[in-house]
C-alpha cells in the first residue's frame, strides 16, 4: 500500500510551478507536467521576449491566442459535488506555516502569477499575469498583471499585493524556502498599478528564476493589514484568495468543504476554460484508514483514490460495487513515482556509517511484502526518479562519467564503477537468509558485534532502530521488517503516534526512521537544495534525513545551472546515482496505475493526460447519473 496521505500531503500534492486548478504551489517549481515542444509564438523586441507565458527550454506548446487546454472538455457542465476522504485531523487553514497541521485543499483559494499545465513539462502560462517580459538571459522578469483579476472579497489584484507576498515569504514561513528566495532574487520593483519587475541576482542560475517567482502564492496585501494575519502563526480563518473555491463550511479536525465561487473573475480565461467544474469538494476525515473505507461504503463520501492493495485485491466486493453503483477504474499514471520510502534521520549517530544503512536496507524484504501483504500490484522503487527516463541506470559512462569523475573523492564508495544502488532483491520468505549474512557482515565490520544475548553492541550501546509511525495500516508493513531486523541482533521497534505527535517529530527530526516521500519532477532546480542540500539540512522540512553530501551539492548546482535539456538530464541522473549510493532511504514501491473507486456520476476527459488525474481540476458531475444513484438509495 500506499502511506495514507495526510492533510497538509493532499494540499501540497506534487507541487508545480504555479497553481493548477486545486493543487497550487506551495514551495518551488519544480517542474510541470509534459513535453517541451518548440513554437515560435513568443516575440522578441531586441533582446526582451514578450509573451503569455514562458518555458524551461524551448518553446510553448499553446499559442497566444489558444482557446482552452487540448486535453479538457471545454463544455463539461458546473455543478454537484465531489468528496474525498484524508487522514488524521486538522487544526490551520493557513498552510504556509510550520505550526500545525493544515487542512486538506487549504491552498485551494490562492493564485499565482503563473501556471502550468498537466501535458507539458516546463511550461508555465499567465494566470494573474495577462503577460511577461524577460531577456534572453533570464535576469529579470516583468509580469503585467491582468486587469480584471480580483480576490473574493471585489478588491483587484495590484502589483502592490504581488510585492507584500514576496517579502511576506522572504521573511515569513518556512525557513527553507525564504533562504533560498532571499539568494536568488536582488530586488521587487513596483512598475505600475498592474506591473512588477523582479530582478535577480548576478551570481544565481536564472533559468527557474521567472518561473519561480512567478510561481508564488499572491496574498491580499490589504486583507492582511487589515487583519493583523501573521503567515507564521495558525489560523481558521482562511486569507482571503484570488482562485476559483472559497472555504464554505468546517468541523475543525472533522470535515471541511469548500465552495465554488460564482463570482470568481477567471471564468472565461482560455487556462480555465473546462476546469473547476463542481459546485463543491468535501473532505471528510478519519482517523483510521478501515474507517475511512467504511465510510466510502456507506457513501459518506464518494471518491477514493486507494492506498490499501489489501483493500484493493479483497475489499471491493460489496454491494454498491455488484450493483454497479461505485465504478473501478485503473488509468495510467504517467508521472514520476512518489519515491515513497524508509528514510533514515542521518542526525542519529547509529547511523553515520553508511555500512549500518545499507545492513539495515537488506532486511526489508519486498518481494515478500509485494505478495504477502500487496497482492503482487506493486513495482520496486529504486530512484528518486522511478518511472522515468531521469532514472541512473548502467555503469556511468559518457557526459554522466565526465561530470562525475572531477567528484571523486567525494562520491561514495561504487560510483563510478558500479551499475546504481537498487534495492536489495530477496527469497519468497519473509527472511532471506542471503541479505542476512550479507548484513550480518556489514554490522560486523562497522564494529556492532553480536553479544550472548543476540543483541548488537557498540561501545556498550545497543543498535537502536525505532520506526516512527502515524498509521494503523501501515502497521502490517513495518512490524515483518522489525522482526527481520530483530533476527539480525538489531534492537528494533515500531512507536505507534498520533497525527500531530507525527508532525511535531518530524518537524524536530525527533525520529530514528519514518516513511516519507520524494516528490521530484522532469526540471529539477533548485528546490532540491531543500530536499537534498546541505545548506539547509538542519533546517528544511523536506530534507528529511539531514542529508550533507559535498557530491550531491555541487550536482545540485549543475542541475541549477544547466542551460540545455541534454545538460539537464545527464545532471540529474548523475544526481540520482549519488544519491542512491549514499543510502540514506530504503526504497518503497509504487504502481504505474491509479487504482480508483468513485460512485458512478463523474466523468472526465479521455484520454486523461499524462501527468495528472486531475479528479479535482477537469473532471466534471453528471447530475443525471447522480439522480439515479439518489433515487436507487446509493447514498
Amino acid at each position: 500500500m500506499n502511506k495514507p496521505a495526510t492533510a497538509r500531503a493532499i494540499a501540497a500534492r506534487k507541487p508545480a510551478p504555479s497553481q493548477r486548478g486545486l493543487l497550487p504551489l506551495l514551495i518551488l517549481p519544480l517542474v510541470l507536467l509534459a513535453l517541451v515542444l518548440f513554437a515560435p509564438f513568443a516575440r522578441a523586441d531586441g533582446h526582451v521576449t514578450k509573451s503569455h507565458g514562458i518555458s524551461t527550454f524551448g518553446g510553448l506548446n499553446l499559442p497566444a491566442d489558444f482557446t482552452h487546454l487540448p486535453y479538457v472538455n471545454p463544455d463539461a457542465p458546473k455543478g454537484g459535488e465531489i468528496s474525498l476522504w484524508a487522514f488524521g485531523t486538522f487544526d490551520t487553514m493557513n498552510p504556509y506555516t510550520t505550526k500545525g497541521r493544515g487542512a486538506a485543499l487549504a491552498s485551494a483559494p490562492y493564485e499565482s502569477l503563473l501556471t502550468g499545465t498537466a501535458d507539458e513539462i516546463g511550461a508555465s502560462y499567465g494566470l494573474l499575469a495577462e503577460s511577461m517580459e524577460y531577456p534572453e538571459d533570464r535576469s529579470w522578469v516583468i509580469f503585467h498583471i491582468r486587469p480584471e483579476a480580483r480576490f473574493s472579497n471585489g478588491n483587484p489584484v495590484t502589483a502592490d499585493d504581488v510585492i507584500f507576498s514576496y517579502e511576506t515569504f522572504l521573511t515569513k514561513g518556512l525557513p527553507s524556502y525564504r533562504a533560498v528566495l532571499a539568494k536568488q532574487v536582488e530586488s521587487a520593483e513596483k512598475l505600475g498599478p498592474l506591473s512588477v519587475k523582479f530582478s535577480f541576482k548576478a551570481d544565481h542560475a536564472k533559468r527557474d528564476l521567472p518561473q519561480t517567482v512567478g510561481g508564488l502564492t499572491i496574498f491580499s496585501k490589504l486583507d492582511f493589514e487589515e487583519n493583523g494575519y501573521d503567515l507564521e502563526e495558525t489560523t481558521l480563518t482562511p486569507f482571503v484568495g484570488s482562485g476559483p473555491y472559497l472555504m464554505d463550511q468546517m468541523d475543525v479536525g472533522k470535515s471541511i468543504t469548500y465552495k465554488r465561487n460564482p463570482d470568481y473573475w477567471g471564468n472565461d480565461l482560455p487556462i480555465n476554460i473546462g476546469r473547476s467544474n463542481f459546485d463543491s469538494i468535501r473532505i471528510e476525515y478519519y482517523g483510521d484508514y478501515q474507517a475511512a473505507f467504511e465510510g466510502f461504503k456507506a457513501g459518506q463520501y464518494t471518491f477514493r483514490n486507494e492506498a490499501s492493495s489489501k483493500i484493493w485485491g479483497t475489499g471491493y466486493d460489496f454491494p454498491a460495487v455488484e450493483k454497479g453503483w461505485v465504478k473501478l477504474d485503473t488509468p495510467i499514471d504517467g508521472d514520476i513515482a512518489t519515491g515513497q520510502s524508509f528514510v533514515f534521520n542521518l542526525r542519529r549517530p547509529q547511523f553515520e556509517d553508511p555500512r549500518v544503512r545499507e545492513a539495515i536496507g537488506l532486511m526489508f524484504n519486498f518481494e515478500w511484502s509485494n505478495d504477502k501483504l500487496f497482492y503482487g500490484i506493486y513495482d520496486r522503487i529504486d530512484s528518486f526518479w522511478e518511472n522515468s527516463y531521469l532514472a541512473a541506470t548502467g555503469v556511468p559512462e559518457g557526459a554522466e562519467l565526465a561530470l562525475l569523475e572531477p567528484l571523486a573523492d567525494m562520491l561514495p564508495e561504487g560510483v563510478l564503477t558500479s551499475e546504481p544502488v537498487s534495492g536489495a532483491v530477496s527469497s519468497p520468505r519473509q527472511i532471506d537468509r542471503k541479505n542476512l549474512r550479507k548484513a550480518s557482515a556489514l554490522l560486523d565490520a562497522a564494529g556492532w558485534e553480536v553479544g550472548d544475548d543476540g543483541m548488537r553492541r557498540k561501545d556498550g550501546q545497543t543498535l537502536d532502530v525505532e520506526f516512527l509511525n502515524d498509521s494503523q495500516s501501515f502497521d502490517r508493513v513495518i512490524l515483518p521488517y522489525v522482526e527481520n531486523l530483530k533476527s539480525l541482533g538489531v534492537n528494533a521497534k515500531m512507536e505507534r503516534v498520533d497525527p500531530a505527535q507525527m508532525t511535531n517529530r518530524e518537524r524536530s527530526y525527533d525520529f530514528d526512521i519514518i516513511t516519507d516521500s520524494f516528490g521530484m519532477g522532469f526540471f529539477p532546480g533548485a528546490g532540491l537544495r531543500q530536499y537534498f542540500g546541505s545548506e539547509t539540512a538542519d533546517t528544511s522540512v523536506f530534507n528529511k534525513a539531514g542529508l550533507k553530501s559535498p557530491a550531491a551539492d555541487a550536482l545540485i548546482e549543475t542541475i541549477i545551472e544547466a542551460e540545455t535539456k541534454d545538460e539537464l538530464d545527464v545532471a540529474v541522473r548523475a544526481l540520482d546515482r549519488v544519491l542512491r549510493a549514499e543510502r540514506f532511504v530504503v526504497p518503497q514501491w509504487y504502481k504505474g496505475t491509479y487504482t480508483l473507486a468513485y460512485y458512478d456520476i463523474y466523468e472526465h476527459p479521455d484520454p486523461l493526460p499524462p501527468y495528472a488525474l486531475g479528479q479535482l481540476d477537469f473532471w466534471w458531475y453528471n447530475a443525471e447519473k447522480a439522480e439515479k444513484l439518489k433515487a436507487a438509495g446509493a447514498f
